[in-house]
C-alpha cells in the first residue's frame, strides 16, 4: 500500500508540474515564430510574441506551412500573420497635458496607465492576472516585478492605495500559480524572475495600512524566498561562497534567444569570436538582473558579448534577499511563530556579515 501511495504522490507532482508548464510563442508557433522574427515582418521583436491569435494556433501553424511551401505562389508572410493575430498597434500618444504641475500630471495618467483584470485567451502570452493593475506604458503592456515597486511608490504620493494592494494581491497570485513572480506577466518571461522587491512591496502597505500586513502576506514572501533559495526547485540562484557562506546570484532558466528579443540575441551570438556555450543564458540573466543591458555585466565593460552575470554576485540582489529575510521574520513575529522569527533573523544577520566581507 506504501507503494501505491507513493506512485501515486509522484504521478500528482508529475501532473501538476507538467500542468505548470506553459507554452511560449516560439513552442506554439515553431517555423513561423522563426520565420516573423528572422525576417523582421516587425520592427520590434516583442510585437509577435504579444499577438492574439484569431483562431486555433494549431490550425494557423498548419496552414503556414502549407502555404509557404506552395511553390506556384508568391507568399506574403506579413499578410499571413495580419490575416491570423489581432496585432498591437503602436500606442499613439493622444494625451493633452492639461494639468499645471507635474503632480497633478502623474496622477491624471494613472487612469490612462492602469488596466483591467484580464482573461486567458488562448495562444495568446499574456498570463491573466485577477486584478487591476498599472502597465509601463508604449510598447510594455503588461505588468513588471521590479518597476511596479516604484509605481507604488508613485501611486502612494497620489493616494491610491486599493491599487497598490490590487497589485501585491497580483504578484501573490503568481507566487501561488507559478512558483514565483516572473519578469512580466507574459509566457515568454516565466523563465525568470527580476529583483525581488515584494517584501519592500508588502512593507509599503504595511506603512499605509498596518502591520498585519506582514502577516497576510508571509506565505506568499516565504514562497518567493523558496524560489530563490532553490528550495522548491534547483533554480541555481544559490551560490556557496569558498568560507561557507551562501549567496545569490540572477540565472535564467533557459538558455536560448529571448523570444521578446530573438533577433538581438541571435545576432549576439553570432558576433562571439570563441564559443560561449551560456551566451544565451546570460544575455536572460541580464534580463533578470532588470539592468538589461549594463557594462557592469561584461567582463571587458565594453562588449555585450563578454556578458557574464552568471559568475558575478551582485550586492543589490542579496541586500533585497537581506530585506525579504527580515520581513519573514517580522511576519512570523505576528504569526506568533517565535522560533521561525529567529532563524530568519539568524539567516539574514549571516547575508549581511557574507555582504559586508
Amino acid at each position: 500500500m506504501k507503494k501505491i501511495h507513493l506512485l501515486l504522490l509522484f504521478f500528482l507532482y508529475g501532473q501538476l508540474s507538467f500542468a505548470q508548464h506553459i507554452p511560449t510563442p516560439d513552442e506554439i508557433y515553431g517555423q513561423l515564430f522563426v520565420d516573423v522574427q528572422m525576417n523582421k515582418v516587425f520592427p520590434d521583436n516583442k510585437t509577435f510574441v504579444d499577438c492574439v491569435p484569431k483562431r486555433d494556433p494549431q490550425a494557423i501553424v498548419r496552414d503556414y506551412l502549407a502555404e509557404k511551401n506552395k511553390r506556384d505562389t508568391q507568399f506574403n508572410i506579413k499578410n499571413f500573420v495580419e490575416e491570423n493575430f489581432v496585432v498591437p498597434h503602436a500606442p499613439q500618444n493622444s494625451y493633452t497635458v492639461k494639468e499645471p504641475d507635474a503632480a497633478g500630471h502623474i496622477k491624471d495618467l494613472w487612469e490612462v496607465l492602469q488596466r483591467k483584470n484580464d482573461s486567458a485567451v488562448k495562444g495568446s502570452s499574456l498570463l491573466p492576472l485577477p486584478y487591476s493593475y498599472i502597465v509601463p506604458g508604449g510598447r510594455f503592456r503588461e505588468i513588471y516585478y521590479w518597476d511596479s515597486y516604484f509605481t507604488m511608490m508613485g501611486l502612494k504620493a497620489s493616494g491610491k492605495v486599493d491599487v497598490i494592494e490590487n497589485m501585491i494581491k497580483n504578484f501573490t497570485y503568481l507566487i501561488n500559480t507559478y512558483g514565483h513572480i516572473p519578469n512580466g506577466n507574459r509566457s515568454y518571461y516565466l523563465s525568470r524572475s527580476q529583483p525581488p522587491f515584494f517584501s519592500l512591496m508588502v512593507a509599503l502597505l504595511a506603512s499605509l495600512k498596518d502591520e498585519s500586513v506582514y502577516k497576510e502576506y508571509l506565505p506568499a514572501m516565504q514562497k518567493e524566498y523558496n524560489y530563490w533559495m532553490d528550495k522548491t526547485a534547483p533554480t541555481k540562484h544559490v551560490v556557496h561562497m569558498p568560507d561557507g557562506s551562501i549567496l545569490n546570484r540572477y540565472y535564467d532558466q533557459q538558455n536560448k534567444p529571448r523570444q521578446e528579443s530573438y533577433v538581438q540575441d541571435v545576432t549576439t551570438a553570432k558576433a562571439l569570436h570563441k564559443s560561449n556555450p551560456e551566451i544565451f543564458r546570460n544575455l536572460r540573466s541580464g534580463a533578470e538582473s532588470g539592468w538589461d543591458f549594463s557594462s557592469r555585466w561584461f567582463a571587458d565593460g565594453q562588449d555585450i558579448t563578454t556578458i557574464q552575470i552568471l559568475n558575478l554576485i551582485p550586492v543589490d540582489l542579496n541586500c533585497l534577499l537581506y530585506a525579504l529575510e527580515t520581513n519573514i521574520a517580522k511576519g512570523y513575529t505576528l504569526s506568533g511563530n517565535t522560533k521561525q522569527a529567529e532563524h530568519y533573523k539568524q539567516l539574514a544577520q549571516k547575508r549581511k556579515a557574507a555582504i559586508n566581507k
